[in-house]
């Protein structure tokens, strides 16, 4: 099918712009302020009044497919991910089986083929055993590699100093690094669990995974980074004792390092674990609220390049484990990151502008991604449109993650996401999801 936007405010480089946009064969064909007069048929989207700007690219989610699908699953968690105005996805191999083999790699993009309504990569995963395996993948057609460098939700803590030097020196394309020092959290954990035995407070989270937890593993990341002129990109960065590392010197185009900030860290502080508990456990912690402030200076003075959720789902049975050390981390939050962002930026905190390079722009860019991640003639037609004079409620009846939960619940939102177009295709209008058509697997111009 093939689209006319007409009279959008279009967020987009920098600018915003009355425009019509008119969209043939999933490609954006023409933008001018008026087009008229088509020499093909094409459904009309009146968008007097709605904002639009590219879809939004979120490069660090978990979908739980395969081996962990009572939590989530790629269709499921696509769905959500384009009610929310993402349109792409970036998802992480700590899976079961852990995405470890080619073999593993290509098995979850064929079902991602068969299932996902949004656009898609995945990250091969690297072990301190799989070195043959990491080095064949294909930087044309994959995302990158993601190592964990502090152990998360799953079992692939890379804690090898010699596969580490030797991936950080040999790999072709981007790595991205979960990055908390295990020897200092294993440390503080032995500490707590001496004074409160199984009955660790969850506001001990952010005391147990700390700054200097990241810090230190950031640190030795970046050093290998620039030893070895690695393409390294830093995952969630949550504490101001990290920006340190990051510089806005250069463009992001020529950058080296990389990193970004997750909307939960920008969000939520350790204050919050009076009022949500379990809920905001997660890896890096929620920290002090000092954190979040520098962070978001650092997000808009170029310190931190993009904005991401690091989406992770768990049942809410697992959520209400008694014992502290039982409570997975992780948090549902792709369907509301740009509905957060939105609310920062009716509190004064972001334009418009610099959501839409944060979230699209530059994650294009950083990741070197084709034809996504801007309103550009040829370019892919991922857009999102929105209404900033309406609200919207978080409540059950409106998730679409397959756990059913989310912190966001009873909040409302300034704002309302009125249509998500994927890849040329209407895939969500005013409250419907339509499925006729799967998303694309995401190439990449290295």
């Amino acid at each position: 099918m093939n689209l006319l936007i007409k009279n959008a405010s279009v967020i987009n480089e920098g600018q915003i712009k009355n425009l019509d946009v008119l969209i043939k064969n999933g490609l954006i064909e023409k933008i001018a302020p008026v087009i008229d007069n088509l020499p093909f048929n094409a459904l009309e989207i009146k968008a007097e009044g709605l904002f639009m700007m590219p879809g939004v690219i979120d490069d660090q989610v978990h979908f739980r497919e395969p081996g962990l699908t009572h939590k989530a699953c790629i269709a499921t968690e696509a769905r959500a991910a384009v009610v929310g105005g993402t349109t792409s996805f970036m998802e992480m191999p700590n899976t079961v089986p852990n995405t470890l083999t080619q073999k593993l790699l290509q098995e979850k993009y064929d079902r991602a083929q068969q299932t996902s309504l949004a656009n898609y990569s995945f990250f091969m995963g690297v072990s301190n055993d799989n070195i043959e395996e990491v080095l064949r993948t294909d930087k044309k057609t994959v995302c990158g590699l993601k190592i964990f460098m502090g152990s998360s939700t799953g079992n692939m803590l890379v804690d090898n100093e010699k596969v580490l030097t030797h991936i950080f020196s040999e790999a072709d394309l981007l790595i991205a690094t979960h990055c908390e020092q295990e020897a200092r959290v294993r440390a503080r954990f032995a500490e707590f669990e001496a004074t409160y035995g199984a009955e660790i407070p969850v506001w001990a989270h952010p005391l147990i995974r700390d700054e200097e937890a990241c810090l230190m593993s950031s640190r030795f990341a970046a050093e290998l980074a620039r030893k070895h002129n690695t393409r390294l990109h830093i995952l969630h960065i949550s504490t101001l004792d990290e920006l340190a590392l990051f510089s806005n010197a250069l463009p992001l185009k020529d950058k080296r390092i990389t990193a970004e900030v997750c909307v939960h860290h920008l969000w939520f502080s350790a204050d919050d674990y009076a009022r949500l508990g379990s809920q905001i456990k997660c890896n890096p912690a929620v920290k002090a609220s000092k954190h979040k402030e520098e962070l978001f200076k650092a997000l808009l003075d170029n310190r931190l390049d993009i904005i991401a959720t690091d989406h992770a789902p768990h049942t809410w049975a697992e959520k209400q484990n008694k014992a502290y050390k039982d409570v997975p981390s992780g948090v549902p939050l792709v369907q509301h990151s740009l509905y957060a962002m939105l609310d920062f930026y009716k509190q004064g905190k972001i334009s418009l502008e610099k959501i839409a390079e944060k979230m699209c722009h530059a994650v294009a860019d950083c990741f070197q991604i084709e034809k996504r991640g801007y309103i550009r003639e040829g370019y892919f037609a991922d857009l999102v449109l929105f209404d900033i004079k309406k609200n919207h409620t978080v409540s059950k009846e409106n998730l679409h993650y397959h756990c059913a939960w989310s912190p966001f619940e009873g909040h409302t939102f300034g704002s309302e996401i009125t249509h998500t177009i994927v890849s040329g295709h209407l895939a969500y209008a005013n409250g419907v999801l339509n499925e006729n058509q799967k998303g694309q697997r995401l190439t990449f111009s290295r």
